[in-house]
Protein backbone atom coordinates (compact mmCIF):
# COMPACT_ATOMS: atom_id res chain seq x y z
CA UNK A 1 0.00 0.00 0.00
CA UNK A 2 1.15 3.38 -0.85
CA UNK A 3 1.01 6.04 1.88
CA UNK A 4 2.13 9.41 0.27
CA UNK A 5 3.63 12.39 2.61
CA UNK A 6 2.20 15.85 1.97
CA UNK A 7 4.56 18.02 -0.15
CA UNK A 8 3.30 21.62 1.62
CA UNK A 9 1.76 21.98 4.28
CA UNK A 10 -0.74 24.14 1.86
CA UNK A 11 -3.28 24.65 4.17
CA UNK A 12 -0.79 26.87 6.86
CA UNK A 13 0.68 28.05 4.14
CA UNK A 14 -2.08 29.80 2.16
CA UNK A 15 -4.63 29.76 4.79
CA UNK A 16 -6.82 32.86 4.19
CA UNK A 17 -7.25 31.12 0.69
CA UNK A 18 -7.88 27.17 2.93
CA UNK A 19 -10.52 28.89 4.94
CA UNK A 20 -12.39 30.19 2.30
CA UNK A 21 -12.42 27.39 0.35
CA UNK A 22 -13.28 25.37 3.39
CA UNK A 23 -16.02 28.20 4.42
CA UNK A 24 -17.71 27.55 0.71
CA UNK A 25 -18.17 24.08 1.38
CA UNK A 26 -19.66 24.56 5.00
CA UNK A 27 -21.51 27.34 3.22
CA UNK A 28 -22.72 24.78 0.17
CA UNK A 29 -23.85 21.55 3.01
CA UNK A 30 -26.22 24.39 4.47
CA UNK A 31 -27.49 25.59 1.51
CA UNK A 32 -31.12 24.44 -0.09
CA UNK A 33 -29.41 21.52 -1.30
CA UNK A 34 -28.29 20.06 2.16
CA UNK A 35 -25.31 18.19 3.47
CA UNK A 36 -26.48 14.83 2.25
CA UNK A 37 -26.68 15.81 -1.08
CA UNK A 38 -23.32 18.02 -1.15
CA UNK A 39 -21.71 15.22 0.60
CA UNK A 40 -22.68 12.86 -2.62
CA UNK A 41 -21.93 14.81 -5.27
CA UNK A 42 -18.59 15.62 -3.47
CA UNK A 43 -18.03 11.65 -3.08
CA UNK A 44 -18.73 11.36 -7.16
CA UNK A 45 -16.85 14.07 -8.01
CA UNK A 46 -13.64 13.04 -5.93
CA UNK A 47 -13.62 9.70 -7.62
CA UNK A 48 -13.95 11.04 -10.80
CA UNK A 49 -11.15 13.17 -10.24
CA UNK A 50 -9.12 10.49 -8.10
CA UNK A 51 -8.40 12.19 -4.80
CA UNK A 52 -8.12 9.16 -2.23
CA UNK A 53 -8.33 11.75 0.98
CA UNK A 54 -11.44 13.37 -0.32
CA UNK A 55 -13.19 10.05 -1.25
CA UNK A 56 -12.05 9.08 2.22
CA UNK A 57 -13.24 12.12 3.71
CA UNK A 58 -16.67 12.12 2.11
CA UNK A 59 -17.44 8.45 2.16
CA UNK A 60 -16.84 8.03 5.82
CA UNK A 61 -19.26 12.07 6.72
CA UNK A 62 -21.85 9.83 4.67
CA UNK A 63 -21.61 6.56 6.80
CA UNK A 64 -21.81 8.86 9.98
CA UNK A 65 -25.08 10.49 8.49
CA UNK A 66 -26.60 7.23 8.31
CA UNK A 67 -26.36 6.04 4.33
CA UNK A 68 -25.75 2.67 4.24
CA UNK A 69 -22.17 1.58 3.43
CA UNK A 70 -23.65 -0.73 0.39
CA UNK A 71 -25.18 2.52 -1.58
CA UNK A 72 -22.09 4.27 -1.09
CA UNK A 73 -20.13 1.40 -2.34
CA UNK A 74 -22.92 1.84 -5.81
CA UNK A 75 -22.10 5.65 -6.29
CA UNK A 76 -19.61 5.15 -9.31
CA UNK A 77 -22.27 3.07 -10.89
CA UNK A 78 -25.35 4.71 -9.97
CA UNK A 79 -26.85 4.35 -12.96
CA UNK A 80 -27.75 1.09 -12.40
CA UNK A 81 -27.90 1.32 -9.50
CA UNK A 82 -31.73 0.97 -7.45
CA UNK A 83 -30.36 2.95 -4.66
CA UNK A 84 -31.01 6.85 -5.54
CA UNK A 85 -33.60 8.88 -6.21
CA UNK A 86 -34.46 10.99 -9.27
CA UNK A 87 -33.13 14.61 -7.80
CA UNK A 88 -29.43 12.10 -6.74
CA UNK A 89 -29.27 10.94 -9.91
CA UNK A 90 -30.16 14.26 -11.57
CA UNK A 91 -27.09 15.99 -9.27
CA UNK A 92 -24.66 13.15 -9.97
CA UNK A 93 -25.33 13.69 -13.62
CA UNK A 94 -24.29 17.24 -13.59
CA UNK A 95 -21.61 16.56 -11.36
CA UNK A 96 -20.04 14.58 -13.79
CA UNK A 97 -20.98 16.63 -16.82
CA UNK A 98 -19.83 19.86 -15.55
CA UNK A 99 -16.99 17.89 -13.83
CA UNK A 100 -15.84 16.48 -17.34
CA UNK A 101 -16.22 20.18 -18.94
CA UNK A 102 -14.58 20.43 -21.71
CA UNK A 103 -15.16 17.12 -22.72
CA UNK A 104 -18.68 17.14 -22.36
CA UNK A 105 -21.61 18.88 -23.21
CA UNK A 106 -23.62 20.63 -20.65
CA UNK A 107 -26.39 20.93 -23.44
CA UNK A 108 -29.73 22.47 -23.13
CA UNK A 109 -31.05 18.78 -23.13
CA UNK A 110 -29.06 18.08 -20.62
CA UNK A 111 -29.79 20.65 -18.43
CA UNK A 112 -33.53 20.90 -18.75
CA UNK A 113 -33.15 17.52 -16.95
CA UNK A 114 -31.61 19.10 -14.10
CA UNK A 115 -34.11 21.99 -13.82
CA UNK A 116 -36.76 19.43 -13.52
CA UNK A 117 -35.50 18.07 -10.37
CA UNK A 118 -33.87 21.63 -9.16
CA UNK A 119 -34.71 25.13 -8.53
CA UNK A 120 -32.91 27.69 -9.90
CA UNK A 121 -31.15 28.87 -6.04
CA UNK A 122 -30.79 25.07 -5.89
CA UNK A 123 -28.77 24.87 -9.40
CA UNK A 124 -27.06 27.54 -8.52
CA UNK A 125 -25.77 25.88 -5.09
CA UNK A 126 -24.99 22.70 -6.62
CA UNK A 127 -22.43 24.53 -9.38
CA UNK A 128 -20.83 25.55 -6.16
CA UNK A 129 -21.02 21.96 -4.56
CA UNK A 130 -19.02 20.90 -7.93
CA UNK A 131 -16.85 23.84 -8.09
CA UNK A 132 -15.17 23.48 -4.22
CA UNK A 133 -15.17 19.89 -4.22
CA UNK A 134 -12.99 19.94 -7.93
CA UNK A 135 -10.87 22.98 -6.34
CA UNK A 136 -10.10 20.84 -3.34
CA UNK A 137 -9.57 17.47 -5.30
CA UNK A 138 -6.84 18.98 -7.52
CA UNK A 139 -5.41 21.10 -4.49
CA UNK A 140 -5.34 17.85 -2.12
CA UNK A 141 -4.27 15.51 -5.27
CA UNK A 142 -1.37 17.85 -6.54
CA UNK A 143 0.09 18.02 -2.53
CA UNK A 144 -0.58 14.57 -1.97
CA UNK A 145 -2.60 15.18 0.99
CA UNK A 146 -2.08 11.71 2.63
CA UNK A 147 -5.91 9.46 4.08
CA UNK A 148 -5.58 10.04 7.68
CA UNK A 149 -5.13 6.17 9.33
CA UNK A 150 -8.18 6.60 11.00
CA UNK A 151 -11.60 7.38 9.08
CA UNK A 152 -12.67 10.75 9.93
Amino acid sequence: MSQHTARLPYHQLANKAFMGLVNLSETVKKGSIGARLAELVFLRVSQINGCAYCMDMHWSYLVKDGMEPRHLNAVAGWREAPFFSERERAALRWAEIITATPHSDASDEEFALLKAQFNDTEIAELGFAIGVINAWNLINAGMRAPIPVEAG
